[in-house]
């Protein structure tokens, strides 16, 4: 089956979301704010996304019945993780438009893919090489030098799938604590931060970029996003370019994050793409007029793309895990918290529970001591600092 020509969906249209996270949650809310309903596919049936939509199909992301049917209840496909089937969204993609394309998501979805994607799309990455066994991990640590990072090529999130390497003792070890999957080893960068960029692109070409954010991390685990970050000018010009250029040759609809490293010599290197709304573009549900979601569902249901403006400064902060929602009486109760639960049952260690944003007046967000007062009881020990 031909899928029709695809025009602009209007009030009541059902869009299609595959997943059934937070990501998938947010995407859903700000779905019907714009007078669409959601069907997830997903195979947990009380799941952040199913909490939310006007309609659930169970089922494995690879089962040919399931697509087929989920694909026969919905006007357009996206989806909000990458752990997903490729080969299932072509599937889909038989049915009814799918936006991002399982071409993208193969992309994103294979580091070695990836990183060779954006070195023949002229975008500055760090030194790298593939790792399929013992003679070209050796070839890798000859090229990259001590210490590097190695990874699996796929289905690493959150700090998972990968481990440094200080010295050649450790090579053996760390193959083996990662094989037999396909491999990456990547050189080390002497970074100053770690910035992202979220860009949205239109059906019909338009791109929007939201200002850079600056990320740090705690454990693997994205911990703050400060928005803006703090850069030169020129610096978020370079990112909001880089990010346009990626989005354009992936002939991308919908929204992608952008993952870069700035390094102490002030160079941009990307890091890594996600085809989805990305934890670091949470800030823009409460500092901007149209936020990360907002922009994907409109890219995906093919509605003008309004500018990616920003009406304040934002802080936001991840909720992980049982100790910080532990301090949940005291986050509801700070009335300059905005807090973004995803309706998890379980606070598992490391989970991702919800996040709360910050606001400040524009071009007034304070520095990390600043930060740290205003985080109050979320705040942690040097939360702001690489």
């Amino acid at each position: 089956m031909t899928p029709t020509p695809f025009s602009a969906l209007g009030p009541n249209a059902v869009i299609g979301i595959v997943g059934g996270g937070q990501l998938g949650r947010m995407s859903a809310m700000a779905a019907a704010k714009l007078g669409f309903k959601t069907h997830i596919l997903t195979q947990d049936p009380n799941g952040p996304a199913a909490q939310v939509s006007s309609g659930i199909t169970l089922g494995a992301y690879d089962d040919l019945a399931v697509l087929e049917q989920f694909a026969r209840a919905v006007d357009v496909v996206t989806f909000e993780f990458e752990n997903i089937s490729a080969d299932g969204l072509d599937c889909l993609a038989q049915h009814c438009p799918v936006r991002p394309s399982g071409a993208i998501l193969r992309t994103s979805q294979d580091r070695a893919v990836e990183k060779t994607f954006l070195t023949q799309a002229g975008v500055p990455i760090a030194p790298w090489h593939p790792v399929t066994d013992h003679a070209s991990l050796q070839v890798a640590a000859e090229k990259l030098r001590f210490p590097f990072i190695l990874k699996t090529a796929r289905d690493g999130y959150d700090g998972k799938g990968q481990r440094r390497v200080y010295t050649p003792d450790e090579l053996t070890e760390a193959y083996a604590a990662l094989a037999p999957r396909a491999l990456v080893a990547e050189g080390m960068v002497d970074f100053a931060c770690e910035i992202s960029v979220m860009v949205v692109r239109g059906a019909n070409g338009t791109v929007r970029c939201f200002d850079p954010a600056q990320n740090f991390h705690r454990n693997g685990i994205l911990d703050i996003t400060l928005a803006p970050a703090p850069i030169a000018p020129e610096l978020t010009q370079q990112a909001q370019t880089l990010a346009t250029t990626i989005a354009e040759k992936l002939e991308l609809i919908g929204i992608l994050g952008v993952e870069m490293f700035i390094d102490r010599t002030g160079n941009l290197l990307v890091n890594e793409i996600a085809p989805r709304p990305h934890n670091s573009g949470h800030w823009t549900m409460d500092a901007c007029p149209v936020d990360q979601f907002d922009m994907h569902i409109r890219a995906v249901a093919g509605l003008p793309l309004p500018p990616a403006q920003r009406h304040a400064d934002a802080v936001m902060k991840n909720l992980i895990g049982p100790d910080d929602m532990a301090l949940w009486p005291q986050i509801i109760a700070t009335s300059t918290f905005l807090p973004h639960l995803y309706g998890k049952a379980e606070a598992r260690r490391g989970r991702k529970m919800g996040h709360v944003n910050l606001v400040f007046p524009y071009s007034g967000l304070p520095g990390a001591l600043g930060i740290q007062d205003a985080l109050g009881p979320l705040a942690t020990p040097d939360t702001t600092e690489n």
